[in-house]
């Protein structure tokens, strides 16, 4: 049993940069590093991916990232610990073997399965938002229960460099090596609050180091072209520090920690994850040195009984235009743009957007009238069930060139498959859990 365990958050989802990994990898002393790069709607689409391709359906991302990271995290006795299977685990562990394979490198890959729980669904179950039948949402692609440390622990016993798993509570990446490494018991519920702050802390990477933090004006962040990532020293009374490798950018304060501690939180008091509800709401934070912060606090209020299921299902097609405008009358042009759009075509979808971007795209309404924007984006999108008429969206935007106002420039189309995803709960004794082991 150590006394004290060193874990580095590499990425804190599917499209993070690599290179943060590699420096916590290289100059951090770890003792695991987690790759935390699966988000609802990133699974549903692997999923879609898997269909079209059984080899495919893990990470897009995860040779790029093994090639660089395992002669690192050999070098290093440093684990990894990363729900880059997304989809598909084992298909992605037996890509990880092929890359040692070719590197000439020794290792040993335990993958967690059972998080696909697809098979076990009806259709007749209700959504958590909206209380309505998962087949009347449309056709369902994917069903994946959020794991616990209880589907890690077992791979974690196996001594392999890697565990990769499928749909894993976020936290759990973190908490399932502190219960392994420094001989908590899964049954003191305070401990695993206090692991579960930690790994919330840890899991969105560069945002616990300024990154979704920053406002240049009232909240600057230095150096954020080398942000670095975080590690976090965890002690068994479950006390932490949280730090960064010295030289990158970015900075680590209460500041960065109280925002990213509420993160995605609805009650601070009821956190909950597959392994405790925990409550953050003890939770302090304490600056020791510069980029450093003493992390006290968090208990845990029981277990649930049920696990949460991610339901992917096909939400239809949205077809995109964009046009700009700029100069006199720019922004009464670009309603004119509009308008012949939607007296065209508007009223074939089940929904169509206008949106002028920087005058009302994100709040829906406009700005002050006396604000007269000298350049403005016009952007269309309409959602339909047919593929063909949401690509008319942006033929016909491009279309305004010589059919619209004076002066339209820099026009794009693009059409995209829309997955939706809803949520369930399931009893989480119907839900097994199992690893297998691969090696090169």
């Amino acid at each position: 049993m150590q006394e004290k365990l060193r874990i580095g958050c590499g990425a804190g989802f599917s499209g993070d940069r690599i290179e943060p990994a590699m420096i916590l990898t290289e100059k951090g002393n770890l003792d695991y590093l987690v790759l935390e790069c699966l988000a609802e709607r990133t699974i549903a689409l692997a999923q879609k991916r898997k269909k079209q391709d059984p080899k495919a359906g893990y990470d897009v991302l995860l040779e790029r990232r093994i090639l660089g990271l395992l002669p690192l995290l050999l070098k290093n006795k440093t684990r990894l610990i990363t729900n880059m299977g997304a989809a598909n685990p084992l298909a992605g562990a037996e890509k990880i073997i092929e890359i040692a394979q070719k590197l000439g490198l020794k290792l040993k890959v335990a993958v967690v399965l059972g998080d696909d729980v697809f098979n076990r669904i009806s259709g007749t179950e209700l959504s958590l938002e909206g209380n309505e039948a998962l087949l009347s949402y449309g056709n369902l692609v994917s069903a994946n229960a959020y794991l616990g440390v209880d589907s890690i622990l077992p791979a974690l016993k196996t001594d392999a460099n890697i565990i990769l798993t499928g749909r894993v509570a976020d936290p759990s990446l973190f908490l399932a090596p502190m219960i392994y490494e420094l001989g908590w018991n899964t049954s003191d519920l305070d401990l695993m609050g206090k692991g579960t702050v930690i790994g919330h802390l840890l899991e969105c990477a560069g945002q616990i180091t300024g990154g979704y933090f920053a406002d240049p004006v009232s909240k600057p962040i230095p150096d954020m072209h080398i942000l670095g990532h975080p590690f976090v020293d965890i002690y068994t009374d479950g006390t932490a520090i949280i730090s960064k490798v010295s030289g990158t950018g970015g900075a680590i304060s209460v500041q960065t920690a109280k925002e990213q501690l509420l993160y995605e939180v609805i009650d601070p008091g009821k956190y909950v994850t597959p392994d405790v509800i925990a409550d953050f709401s003890s939770v302090k934070f304490f600056e020791q040195n510069k980029d450093e912060i003493r992390v006290v606090g968090g208990s845990g209020k029981g277990i649930p009984k049920t696990l949460k299921v991610s339901v992917g299902y096909e939400a239809g097609f949205i077809g995109e235009g964009e046009i700009s405008y700029a100069g006199s009358h720019a922004i009464e042009r670009a309603k004119l743009a509009a308008e012949i759009i939607e007296k065209r075509i508007g009223d074939r979808f089940d929904e169509f957007k206008v949106d002028y971007i920087g005058l009302s795209s994100m709040h829906g309404q406009e700005l002050s009238r006396n604000y007269l924007p000298y350049e403005i984006r016009l952007r269309i999108a309409g959602k339909t069930k047919d593929r063909s008429l949401a690509q008319l969206v942006g033929e016909e935007v491009e279309a305004l060139y010589t059919n619209g106002p004076a002066g339209g420039g820099g026009a794009r189309k693009y059409t995209h498959e829309v997955i939706g995803v809803v949520s369930i709960l399931m009893d989480r004794n119907n839900i097994n859990s199992s690893i297998q082991v691969l090696e090169s």
